[in-house]
């Protein structure tokens, strides 16, 4: 066969370029986010994590009733010996925001990691969205329970939560520059009205000290001694686990968090001390929160009121403020109270935001749209939208789907952890962090049990994950699904020299590496295309590495086999796309239409296909110029590939 050999065009910038480039921390195009001092992310992710306050006391008198203020230590104390200490370790592993699902990746090959992966992104959205719709359901019960507020909005709760839902997905339609400051703002106001709140409701304790013998006689007569107490607590606080949520997103939003200018690209040491401040500051100042509140809405709020229906069922605190403190002042937590589990939403759905283009996207698991903001805003909003309406904005019916987010991630965190104490080589904390999984395991493992609306509504998640993920991955197969493309000194020698004259390449399987397979190609070659010589070909050998990889970084090497036949060894995922990738790259780098020549591959097209999409290989020839020409459109431009 005879081609032509005509320069190309001068090289230019082409839509469709062959690499693109993603920062050390993963943000496409080199975008990095804007960075505040530690404590202000603390409140972006404080939303979240603070405003629990409105329904977790609550909640924790429907699961524990008398028990609760007992179950919440435990619950404290398991935050502070166990998710903290774990989440800390997450960010030195994991100091650009990857958390602990990256840590896990690690730890599995192929495609058994990516599916490891996709099903604790299942859980991870699971958290991260139910986090938006019961925050703003609940938002919705302290608007239509403020004595103020009109009528007509009783039983509206479904329509309010949808609004604000809603208004939470224009803010980030609209850029989210300023959310940060928002938070610091929201967080500020709304602790030092709880605390305000919590004291004023210590002082009626202490002017009512009947309330604490009745409390104590209670606990007696239902439990008998203070040991029986403590191991009913024990197996009643995975029903509190409400209160443990915030850590993966703050290790998610740590890439928020400011550094030194001078810190390692690597490995920001002054970002990880800060992200452990803002994890430790957040852990304490909750744990103090959890407990006060537990003790004094136990104490002082009827049993009956924190039923469905009663005036505190998901509002415990705000009952107080209204009855100790006046309307006035309640009205005034209500709108503090409003505001906050509104915005809650927004450090979930910038946990969302960084996660889902830092995995799905590089997996080829979702379109490339996924890795922009808005489209993906919009697609988090409708799901919102779905679940908000499945669970009719009841706070109580999704607390177990959203305590089974929080705890599988803890649990995977926790076991992230030790396998990295372990392979460290530090005896110590692999002993405390596998104490910790252990705990954490019984936990959810407990939770599944009582609430195992979590896992259908995770399931969900997952199978909607891997169903779109394997659609989109068979859409994008044929694109470059290439990062970068570097080429060592011998390589670079080879294609100057070469490109002199006429560019040719030959695709050569590795494993035939012996003198005579080198011979007999360029003889096949020479004779099949009716070239003048084969002096001036080229070897091309691409090494399949983890071909469950989507996108990879090639690395071209030169090398001269049996001292006469030159050599390119390429790495990369796939073979097709690789072999497109180089022929584009080199084309612009060396400014003529580069040849490439490939046998056709013996068996059916039809699992040739399947080999191409789970190994990387498959039928070459004609996936090569395919990939070829969907990346160049115009063919006076695009590399040529022969076939024989």
């Amino acid at each position: 066969m005879t081609t032509s050999t005509e320069p190309a065009a001068e090289p230019r910038s082409r839509p469709h370029a062959a690499t693109r480039h993603t920062d050390q921390d993963g943000h496409l195009g080199g975008r990095r986010p804007h960075t505040r001092p530690w404590w202000q992310v603390m409140c972006l992710t404080g939303v979240d994590y603070f405003s629990t306050l409105g329904y977790q006391p609550g909640i924790a008198f429907l699961a524990a009733g008398l028990l609760s203020p007992l179950a919440t230590i435990v619950l404290v104390l398991l935050t502070l010996l166990g998710a903290l200490p774990v989440y800390r370790r997450v960010a030195a592993e994991s100091p650009h925001g990857q958390g602990s699902i990256a840590m896990l990746e690690r730890l599995l090959p192929r495609w058994r990691g990516k599916l490891f992966v996709l099903a604790l992104l299942g859980f991870a959205l699971t958290d991260f969205i139910i986090t938006i719709t019961l925050s703003a359901a609940d938002a919705s019960a302290h608007v239509v329970e403020n004595p103020h507020v009109p009528a007509a909005l009783h039983g509206q709760e479904l329509w309010i939560t949808l609004g604000l839902i809603a208004l939470l997905g224009a803010v980030f339609l609209k850029g989210f520059r300023e959310a940060i400051g928002l938070a610091v703002v929201l967080v500020v106001v709304y602790l030092l009205l709880n605390a305000v709140v919590i004291a004023v409701g210590a002082v009626e304790v202490l002017r009512n000290g009947h309330v604490v013998t009745d409390w104590t006689g209670a606990l007696t007569t239902e439990h008998g001694n203070i040991a029986l107490m403590i191991a009913v607590a024990l197996t009643l606080f995975p029903k509190l686990a409400l209160g443990m949520s915030g850590f993966e997103t703050g290790v998610a939003v740590m890439t928020h968090v400011r550094g030194a200018s001078d810190d390692d690209a690597e490995r920001p040491a002054v970002r990880i001390r800060n992200t452990k401040r803002l994890l430790t500051t957040a852990a304490i100042v909750m744990s103090i929160y959890l407990v006060c509140s537990s003790l004094v809405t136990t104490l002082l709020i009827p049993a009956a009121q924190f039923e469905e229906g009663g005036e505190a069922n998901g509002r415990a605190l705000a009952y107080l403020a209204h009855r100790f403190l006046g309307d006035g002042f309640g009205t005034v937590y209500d709108v503090s109270t409003i505001l906050i589990l509104w915005f809650a939403g927004a450090s979930a759905m910038a946990g969302m935001l960084n996660l889902i283009p830092r995995y799905l996207p590089r997996y080829g698991m979702a379109p490339e749209w996924a890795g922009a903001v808005r489209p993906l805003v919009c697609v988090l909003t409708a799901t919102a939208f779905l679940i908000t309406w499945i669970f009719d904005a009841d706070v109580d019916a999704q607390g177990g789907a959203y305590a089974t987010g929080v705890l599988v991630l803890m649990t995977s965190a926790s076991i992230a952890v030790a396998l990295a104490a372990r392979k460290a080589r530090e005896r110590g904390w692999t002993i405390a962090f596998t104490l910790i999984a252990v705990v954490f395991v019984y936990t959810t493992l407990d939770n599944v049990k009582e609430r195992p609306d979590g896992v259908k509504i995770g399931g969900c998640f997952i199978a909607a994950i891997v169903v779109v993920s394997l659609v989109s991955r068979l859409t994008r197969s044929l694109e470059l699904r290439t990062t970068h493309i570097e080429y060592d000194a011998t390589a670079d020698r080879f294609l100057r020299d070469c490109a002199r004259r006429t560019l040719r390449l030959v695709a050569h399987d590795p494993q035939h590496g012996d003198a005579g397979a080198y011979r007999a190609k360029a003889r096949k070659i020479v004779d099949a295309h009716e070239l003048p010589h084969g002096g001036d070909l080229i070897f091309v050998e691409v090494v399949v590495e983890d071909y469950s990889d989507f996108e990879s970084r090639i690395e071209v090497t030169g090398s001269v086999a049996h001292g006469e036949y030159r050599v390119l060894t390429v790495h990369a995922a796939t073979i097709p796309n690789a072999l497109a990738a180089l022929l584009l790259d080199l084309r612009d780098r060396v400014g003529v239409r580069p040849h490439m020549y490939v046998e056709w591959t013996e068996g059916s097209p039809v699992s040739q296909m399947a080999r191409f999409l789970l190994f990387g290989t498959g039928e070459v020839a004609p996936l090569t110029r395919e990939v070829v020409r969907r990346a160049e459109p115009d063919p006076r431009r695009r590399p040529h590939v022969h076939a024989g």
